[in-house]
């Protein structure tokens, strides 16, 4: 197998993509005979290539005991590729395919990698096509696969000019989260939560995902995406197909997963800006370096999505993220509907069954209890299950997991067309003319307060957790069980 990794020097390829492809083949996933291409602007020769990724190494878990002979792996090409120049890239290919059928004998798998700027997309491609690199190739293309439904159209149609949709892996690392993952299981193994799992049982779906950091680093970038465009209509879209969509007739054939979760999508409802989205925009953001004084750019988005299929209809799916919140994370919760039968509804909190998708992911079940003592009182308890204490796993990186996933063909956790197609349909209404203004907010608070009206009558419980208050059994609760405080 060749990896074709195109942006080699850049941010993404160090942070995340190489320590991956490391870590596919500490954990002996990788095919036997395998080389690494990397490609950047950057006129530097294979050595300094191979100090880039000791360097990516180390700022990221460390090197593997057999570093030096990794580094036999790796290449370099260096300078531009595109349709009318494509550089040293097709010589290097040719080579190094002879080094491996020599090895293997077969003809390798070469997986391209665009960890590069959108707007390189199109002559990348344009290139794989007219210097004939694409046939049998597989094509990973980072995102934002187009920012906005225009735009996707117009890329995705040059893309089809060179590819076939089986070759195009539009990556997104949330579906590659051990935490999104274990949904599937969740759901579909367990009748437990399956039974819970639509509008009959649930009657809220929160998906959270405040971040702590600021922009610095990527001023320009924001400006030109904001929170709703970087965040929104691809990750949490993407995260709440994965909770709302229909069981698949088979979960061994990843076109069956891909259907279900498309099918969803198409049925997610535009977004009505004036009264389900709340923007805002951290107070300082104006004053960082590549920001506009007069920026009315979004770094907080809540949005309210409604999912009119007959599993979900009424229930309505709250989405927030932002930058400079109060604290870190990624969690889904479902809310669930009070119990039918003789005990009020006064627990303190509603029932919940929670997912943390940062890390190796956790499960919690937020469930009403009897406090212990001789009078008859509510109180609230979580339970938890990490999944990293599970036997007879190890948790995977999501960009392994997902490079795993290409190197199978397995395309079950990527955007397809379709999918994207319907996501960006359901967001267009927040790219035009009723696009609320972003509303202040403190460094360091959960946003606009505006934005707790979207998730009433329960609150946003990432906020709450930690206070787990207790609620008295008082007349109301005696009165239905028939029992009195003993004298």
């Amino acid at each position: 197998m060749i990896i074709v990794l195109f942006g080699a020097t850049g941010d993404l390829a160090g942070r995340m993509v190489m320590p991956a492809l490391v870590e596919l083949r500490t954990r002996g996933l990788m095919l036997r005979h395998w080389r690494l291409v990397g490609c950047a602007m950057d006129a530097i020769d294979d050595a300094a290539f191979v100090g880039i990724l000791r360097a990516s190494l180390e700022r990221n878990g460390g090197l593997p005991e057999d570093w030096e002979e990794l580094a036999t792996h790796a290449r370099y090409v260096g300078g531009a590729f595109g349709a009318d120049d494509p550089g040293a890239l097709p010589d290097v290919l040719a080579e190094v395919r002879g080094e491996l059928r020599g090895l293997g004998g077969d003809e390798p798998l070469v997986v391209f990698f665009l960890a590069v700027p959108p707007v390189a997309f199109p002559s990348i491609t344009a290139g794989l096509g007219r210097h004939g690199l694409a046939d049998g190739a597989r094509v990973v293309f980072e995102k934002p696969y187009g920012t906005s439904l225009e735009s996707f159209e117009e890329l995705d149609a040059l893309v089809k000019r060179t590819l076939r949709e089986d070759q195009v892996f539009r990556i997104d690392h949330f579906l590659g989260k051990e935490g999104v993952q274990t949904i599937y299981t969740l759901r579909f193994a367990n009748k437990i939560f399956g039974a819970q799992w639509d509008r009959h049982a649930v009657a809220q779906v929160q998906i959270d995902v405040p971040e702590d950091l600021d922009v610095a680093n990527r001023a320009a970038f924001y400006e030109a995406t904001g929170a709703s465009l970087d965040m929104l209509v691809t990750h949490l879209f993407q995260v709440a197909s994965q909770v709302a969509m229909d069981t698949p007739y088979d979960m061994a054939d990843p076109e069956s997963i891909l259907f279900e979760r498309d099918a969803v999508l198409h049925r997610f409802r535009p977004l009505d800006p004036a009264n389900d989205v709340v923007l805002g925009q951290f107070t300082g953001y104006r004053d960082t370096d590549g920001v506009e004084p007069d920026s009315t750019q979004d770094t907080f988005v809540a949005a309210r999505l409604w999912v009119d299929s007959d599993r979900w209809r009424g229930v309505p799916f709250v989405l927030r993220t932002g930058k400079m919140m109060a604290r870190k994370a990624q969690m889904i919760t479902l809310v669930l509907r009070p119990a039918d039968g003789p005990m009020p509804a006064v627990a303190a909190r509603p029932n919940t069954i929670e997912i943390n998708f940062s890390g190796a992911g956790e499960i919690f079940l937020g469930i009403t209890v009897k406090a212990p003592g001789p009078d008859v009182k509510l109180s609230w308890g979580r339970a938890m299950l990490d999944l990293d204490d599970v036997p007879g796993g190890e948790p995977i990186s999501p960009y392994a997991s997902l490079i795993d996933d290409v190197i199978h063909g397995d395309r079950s956790l990527f955007t397809t067309e379709a999918g994207l197609r319907a996501a960006f349909h359901a967001f267009a209404p927040l790219q035009g003319d009723a696009r609320p203004e972003p509303l202040p907010y403190a460094p360091g608070s959960w946003g606009p307060a505006e934005a707790a009206r979207l998730v009433a009558p329960y609150g946003w419980l990432l906020e709450q957790e930690g206070t787990m208050p207790a609620a008295d059994w008082d007349a109301a609760g005696r009165e239905a069980t028939g029992r009195e405080t003993a004298p």
